[in-house]
């Protein structure tokens, strides 16, 4: 599907790409409003409402109007209320939603717009995943994304894959997700894997390309997307608990960076916080500094260097 649309989009001829689902019945007057957007400001990807058609009888089903597209850390979409401060402002109905993501079935987006973004990483297989990877390189190299109320399509979800995922659709949703971790989610990406832990070890290809476009196109970093985008996705709180570490009767002790030692250990209120240390896997940390080997081999020194989900000697 995703090799599909890059292949239909080359083929297309217009100035503006229209991306529609087959399963899907538009409603009256969908396209007009959407086109118009995309004609004012090009660097817009714009949506509509997708209303729900029912699988059993095809029964037509409005969707609210005050929804739009969010996700957890472990890159699973969902639909979520507009945040209420953004509710209270709107003063007229049919004003555009922004969106941190869309669903990725039903967009109209500008097709040099398309061209200079680096279109759909096509080494993603099938679907699933993909409207991340859009989403977060719409957002962060420019653009922006936005549900327009005016258009509706309705949709049918169906309760099965009508093909076939030659590595099973679990794990072509984790290469494909990894791949959109990877590439743009920098330092984060720790909360992903922390929250889809089988992604760990699973080949998801090379990303090369995908990094030196993110890098031509001079793209901001998954921290202003959170700040600027998606405040309302919180940070998860890393739970641990202090305690010594102990080699005898002696415990290892913080003096600055670059001087650890071995000292008394103390004990009840009398622990000095030069003495406290946490275990959140795989790191020792002391508040925002972690112990760190400074060489792979034998006899080399520890120090404590700022905490980073990718340093490995940590």
């Amino acid at each position: 599907l995703i090799r599909s649309r890059v292949r239909g989009a080359g083929a297309a001829s217009a100035a503006i790409l229209t991306f529609l689902d087959s399963h899907c019945e538009v409603n009256t007057d969908w396209l007009q409003p959407m086109i118009q957007r995309v004609k004012d400001d090009h660097t817009r990807v714009v949506s509509p409402i997708i209303d729900v058609i029912s699988l059993d009888n095809f029964a037509y089903l409005a969707a609210s109007a005050d929804l739009r597209g969010g996700f957890d850390w472990s890159l699973h979409f969902k639909w979520e209320q507009i945040p209420i401060e953004q509710k209270m402002a709107r003063t007229d109905p049919t004003q555009p939603i922004r969106t941190p993501v869309i669903a990725g079935g039903i967009f109209v987006m500008d097709k040099s717009w398309f061209n200079h973004l680096g279109q759909y990483d096509t080494h993603m297989d099938i679907w699933g995943g993909e409207n991340f990877e859009l989403s977060f390189r719409v957002w962060m190299c420019g653009g922006s994304l936005e549900i327009l109320p005016c258009s509706r399509v309705g949709h049918v979800f169906r309760k099965r894959h009508p093909y076939d995922f030659p590595e099973g659709n679990a794990l072509t949703y984790i290469k494909n997700t990894r791949r959109a971790a990877e590439v743009w989610m920098d330092d984060y990406k720790q909360y992903y894997y922390s929250a889809r832990p089988s992604a760990q070890g699973k080949a998801f290809g090379s990303i090369a390309d995908r990094l030196d476009l993110r890098r031509k196109l001079n793209c901001k970093s998954f921290h202003w997307y959170l700040e600027n985008v998606y405040p309302e996705l919180k940070i998860p709180e890393q739970k641990g608990t202090y305690s010594l570490l102990k080699q005898g009767g002696l415990c290892l002790e913080s003096y600055n960076r670059d001087s650890l030692g071995l000292a008394e250990c103390k004990s009840g209120s009398s622990i000095p916080a030069s003495q406290k240390w946490m275990l959140i896997e795989p790191q020792i940390r002391q508040h925002d500094l972690c112990l760190t080997i400074t060489a792979y081999s034998p006899g080399s020194k520890v120090r404590l260097e700022p905490c980073s989900p990718k340093e490995s000697r940590q």
